[in-house]
């Protein structure tokens, strides 16, 4: 395994302002960490015969911003983020090609519309649980991917390649409390509370949603992931008091205010 084209990558990812990569063998999806599990026909291998190393990119959709969803502001967010991660997967995947190694970059989501989505809620490619497998996180109640940095507050992309590289052990210490903040914001109770992956979250009521939302340019929706208390980035914006989010509270109107204002421009 080459660990120097490891440190290459890294240090790629760092040049780029990738703030979290992961390494994953691409043999351990054939090693169940948990069930229900990603069927075969949706692992690395099987997608692409040669790989034998995914790459895990994360990016964070910044704390303050998402505060204002649904709006216009976390739709642009959400699209830029989504760009980023699409144009870095591929730069990642190019240099790798260079160094001699087949690699491919997988596109952030892997479906055409949310549409679609509500007819086939799911992806030809978990970044999630290729994420979990490179060490960067783990599950939450509302079956995100939580991490240390930034909580839920993340999108991910991956990379398929042929070559071996070191993987980084999987996270073992749950990260999510079960606070249940995310259950209980949902506004058409998409999540029914209960611990992944036996507690799922309902994906055609979520992207049904989605769909509404999209229509009126402020997708996506937002709320579970903005009120979650993991991630070091609510230290960094001082947003370690959860009562920021109830309206009711007082010492909070400043924060209040500025979300109204945003959400009352842009969109529909």
């Amino acid at each position: 395994m080459s660990r120097a084209l490891k440190t290459k990558i890294i240090k790629k990812c760092e040049d780029l302002d990738i703030p979290l990569v992961g390494f994953a063998s691409a043999g351990r999806w054939t090693k169940p960490p948990f069930e229900p599990w990603v069927p075969e026909e949706f692992r690395p291998r099987v997608i692409f015969p040669e790989a034998q190393t995914v790459i895990v990119i994360g990016l964070p959709v910044s704390l303050p911003i998402v505060e204002t969803a649904p709006s216009i502001w976390y739709h642009e967010l959400y699209r830029t983020v989504n760009t980023l991660l699409d144009s870095n997967g591929y730069r990642i995947a190019t240099f790798l090609n260079g160094e001699g190694f087949p690699s491919i970059s997988v596109p952030r989501d892997g479906y055409g519309s949310i549409t679609i989505l509500k007819d086939k809620p799911i992806a030809f490619f978990s970044h999630r649980h290729a994420a979990y497998l490179a060490g960067l996180g783990n599950f939450g109640i509302n079956n995100t991917l939580l991490t240390k940095k930034f909580g839920p507050r993340v999108r991910f992309s991956s990379v398929f390649t042929a070559a071996k590289i070191p993987p980084d052990p999987v996270m073992k210490t749950p990260l999510c409390i079960q606070c249940m903040r995310c259950v209980n914001v949902c506004p058409v109770k998409a999540i029914d509370g209960g611990e992944y992956p036996q507690g799922l979250i309902d994906k055609k009521t979520c992207a049904t949603r989605s769909e509404a939302l999209s229509k009126r340019y402020n997708s996506p929706c937002g709320l579970c992931i903005k009120v979650c208390p993991v991630g070091e980035d609510r230290k960094l914006f001082q947003r370690e008091d959860l009562e920021i989010y109830d309206e009711h509270a007082t010492g909070f109107d400043h924060y209040h205010k500025a979300w109204r204002h945003v959400r009352n421009y842009g969109a529909k």
